[in-house]
């Protein structure tokens, strides 16, 4: 079994200590650090490699979240980062996204929940809260929007972390023809990545 290594970065102990005992209960997931702020996450990085950064946005004092997590992509693009916070405006979503952002939790998210976004992260795959999967619909649903109401549906589903597998079974369409939609989809957004799709619709269906 491989070992998923994670780093929780939150300025407040009781949080942290809550989502380390939370996550230690997986034989999966490892917290091998925690950090208090977005300097001390940054350090820790010099030192350690996890395969995850669960990262607050709001810190108490100096760098916070969004700034952290620029640093963090610009160092290594491919590093997992999920935001998991209080904080469900589309601009704080929209501003960890274009930060580099893998995913985006609520901190009320429920512990199965949070156990398969941090393994999706790992896997490279975008997973956001339910509250910001149905804001993110209910944008993309817009008739007046460039993609049909199934691809609209569809590309709020990938934001769950659903694989074609269960697309399929979700919408009740064969795979081939998810893989169809997904064409599509990336075609209209200009995009060749799943992430890349999600992302990029967050920003063009007026979340911000």
């Amino acid at each position: 079994m491989t070992t998923i290594s994670v780093l929780l970065v939150d300025d407040h102990l009781v949080v942290r200590s809550g989502l380390k005992a939370l996550l230690d209960t997986q034989e999966d997931i490892e917290v091998i650090a925690e950090a208090d702020s977005g300097e001390a996450a940054l350090r820790t990085l010099e030192q350690l490699t996890p395969k995850v950064i669960v990262m607050d946005l709001a810190m108490g004092a100096g760098m916070d979240g969004i700034d952290a997590i620029k640093e963090i992509h610009r160092r290594n693009s491919e590093q997992a980062v999920l935001v998991f916070t209080t904080y469900d405006s589309d601009a704080d979503i929209v501003r960890a996204v274009d930060a580099g952002a893998m995913g985006y939790l609520l901190k009320d998210a429920a512990p199965e929940e949070i156990f398969t976004a941090v393994r999706g992260a790992a896997r490279g795959k975008s997973v956001m809260s339910a509250p910001v999967a149905s804001k993110l619909f209910r944008r993309l649903r817009n008739p007046d929007e460039a993609l049909t109401p199934r691809e609209a549906e569809l590309l709020s589903l990938l934001v769950e972390g659903l694989g074609n597998k269960e697309l399929s079974q979700r919408l009740f369409i064969s795979e081939a023809t998810v893989k169809t939609h997904l064409a599509h989809i990336y075609a209209k957004l200009g995009v060749e990545t799943r992430v890349e799709a999600i992302t990029t619709a967050i920003r063009r269906e007026g979340m911000r």
